[in-house]
């Protein structure tokens, strides 16, 4: 009997874990990695917008970095549009094309 005592009490053989526990730990887990939007200043800003006005003028590559809440985004692609009501640009990537809003650019890749 003093075995069955010894660690976790009676319990210690009968752990178990619910597949909606094990989900909700992973998404805790994932959550607490979330990362917050940088600001960016008045220089990083004023480099972002000459490099996407040289590349809708000049229709040359430009790499961009997306913020996302987990991770950064790397797109590269040649700048096609400029919808300045809505502050987004439409990028032409490999064969297809993709409206990004300025407020998702961290910067330009180097």
């Amino acid at each position: 009997m003093s075995i069955k005592l010894a660690g976790n009490g009676l319990f210690e053989s009968s752990r178990m874990m619910l597949p909606e526990h094990k989900e909700a730990w992973l998404t805790h887990i994932k959550e607490q990695k979330r990362r917050v939007k940088p600001e960016l200043d008045e220089q990083e800003i004023q480099r972002v917008s000459e490099v996407l006005g040289e590349s809708y003028s000049n229709s040359c590559t430009v790499d961009l970095v997306l913020f996302n809440p987990f991770y950064d985004d790397h797109v590269s692609g040649v700048v096609v549009g400029l919808d300045v009501s809505t502050r987004r640009v439409k990028l032409m990537l490999d064969e297809e094309y993709r409206w990004i809003s300025l407020a998702e650019i961290i910067s330009e890749s180097v």
